[in-house]
């Protein structure tokens, strides 16, 4: 199956069933991106090299303004879409089968984790992950060890506190932190 055909029928049935032809081409992709990841994260590299591996890793450009510490690691990588000036830190591990999508000026802290799956409830199901999107608007700010978790919009210009747990929507201009993350402050009030 074609990579374009594959995120295709991701995106309109988001599921994946175990042992369908779209779990076996998703697992074929996969295994190169770990690949990618593996060499990656194994040596030093320029910055130009590093967004070199990222674009053969997302399977798109990615812009000159983008930086990223080592380690990273991808379920997927051809879900994922960078925007411009992004900085994402050592330590993130993204599984991006149901799309993950960073707004311009986006940053993301050590050890963040953005989960696009769930697996089904149903343990003689367990193999089937149901797929939902992850965005991160534009400036958003995703703190140390936090997880994002499937079908989360991060409002622009908000920011998720370290250590976090984001399991709805948070609004543009907010603060959120906790486990789950709860809103804490409008933006407006910390500026000054």
């Amino acid at each position: 199956m074609e990579l374009e055909t594959l995120l295709k029928n991701m995106q309109r049935d988001g599921v994946l069933n175990a042992g369908s032809d779209e779990d076996a081409a998703m697992r074929k992709f996969s295994a190169e991106t770990r690949r990618l990841c593996a060499e990656l994260n194994n040596s030093v590299y320029t910055d130009d090299e590093i967004r070199n591996y990222m674009s053969g890793i997302t399977g798109h450009e990615i812009d000159d303004s983008f930086s990223l510490f080592v380690p990273f690691t991808a379920d997927f990588g051809k879900n994922i879409k960078i925007g411009k000036n992004v900085f994402i830190n050592s330590g993130c591990r993204f599984q991006d089968q149901g799309g993950i999508t960073i707004g311009d000026g986006s940053l993301i802290g050590h050890n963040v984790v953005l989960a696009t799956i769930n697996h089904d409830y149903n343990p003689n199901n367990r193999g089937t992950m149901y797929l939902l999107p992850i965005v991160l608007e534009k400036n958003a700010w995703i703190g140390s060890s936090a997880t994002v978790l499937p079908g989360v919009t991060i409002g622009e210009n908000s920011i998720v506190a370290a250590g976090s747990v984001v399991t709805k929507d948070v609004p543009a201009n907010t603060i959120v932190a906790g486990n789950p993350a709860k809103f804490i402050s409008n933006l407006e009030d910390k500026i000054k």
